[in-house]
C-alpha cells in the first residue's frame, strides 16, 4: 500500500454497510503532509479538548480550544477518522526511539518517574526502546457518534492504525487502554495482549496493553521477548 494510501483512504466498509459509513475517511496527519488536510489538525486537537478535558475532566495543556502535551511533535503522528469536516475518532502515534527534551514517550516516561499522573509500575516490564514498537495514546471516539455507528468507526480507527503503524515499519503497538479493551478488541477481529496490570487512573479503569500489527489478529506475546523484563523500581 503506498503512503498517499495511508495518509488519506476511504473506509473500507462503504461498499458493505453506506447507510453506515456514509462518507467516513480515515487520514494519517504528519507535520509534513498536514498543510494538505486545512484544518483537520486543528480539529483533530480541538475533539480531543471536548474529549478529554471538558468530558472526562483532565487536568491537560489546552490553547484557543485545542489540547495538547509534550508528545505532539514532529516525531509523531496523527491518525483521525472524519466525515464531511467533522472530527469522529482519532489516536496519536508516537515511536518508542522519540526523544524531545526529557520526555521520551508516555510509558517510558511514566516507569522513568515523570509523569506524576500514572504509576511508575504500568507495565510488567521495562519499557521498550524499539524501532518497530510505536505508542499508542489519546484514543477517543466522539461523543457525538451514534451507538449505531460507533462500532464501525472504532473499527476503521484501530485498523487505519494498525495499517499506518505497518507504514512507518512499526511490527507493534503499545499503550493505555481501557480495561475492557481485548473484549473490545476481540469485537472487531483483532487482538490485544495485557502487558500490564489494571489499575484506575483519573477515574478511568485502564491497563497496558500491546497490539500485533503485522498480523493484528494474532497475540502479540512474544513481541517482547527479550525486552521482557520483571518491573522493578
Amino acid at each position: 500500500m503506498s503512503s498517499a494510501e495511508i495518509e488519506h483512504k476511504d473506509n473500507q466498509f462503504s461498499r458493505v454497510a453506506p447507510e453506515m459509513t456514509g462518507e467516513i475517511q480515515a487520514t494519517t496527519l504528519s507535520f509534513g503532509n498536514m498543510h494538505h488536510y486545512g484544518s483537520l489538525y486543528a480539529r483533530y486537537l480541538n475533539a480531543r479538548r471536548e474529549v478529554f478535558i471538558d468530558a472526562k475532566g483532565w487536568d491537560l495543556p489546552e490553547t484557543e480550544g485545542m489540547e495538547f502535551d509534550q508528545y505532539d511533535t514532529p516525531q509523531s503522528r496523527w491518525v483521525v477518522v472524519h466525515e464531511y469536516g467533522r472530527v469522529l475518532a482519532g489516536m496519536r502515534l508516537t515511536p518508542t526511539t522519540a526523544k524531545c527534551g526529557q520526555y521520551s514517550y508516555m510509558l517510558r516516561d511514566a516507569q522513568r518517574g515523570l509523569l506524576e499522573d500514572i504509576p511508575r509500575d504500568i507495565l510488567f516490564f521495562k519499557a521498550p526502546v524499539r524501532q518497530d514498537i510505536w505508542e499508542a495514546t489519546r484514543l477517543f471516539v466522539s461523543a457525538s457518534v451514534s451507538s449505531k455507528r460507533r462500532l464501525i468507526v472504532q473499527t476503521i480507527l484501530l485498523e487505519h492504525m494498525a495499517a499506518s503503524a505497518r507504514e512507518l515499519g512499526a511490527r507493534a503497538i503499545i499503550g493505555i487502554v481501557p480495561a475492557v479493551f481485548s473484549r473490545w478488541m476481540k469485537r472487531i477481529g483483532m487482538n490485544a495482549t495485557p502487558v500490564g496490570a489494571p489499575m484506575t487512573i483519573d477515574g478511568d479503569r485502564i491497563q497496558a496493553a500491546l497490539m500485533n500489527v503485522v498480523n493484528p489478529k494474532e497475540v502479540a506475546d512474544s513481541m517482547l521477548e527479550e525486552d521482557s523484563l520483571p518491573y522493578s523500581l
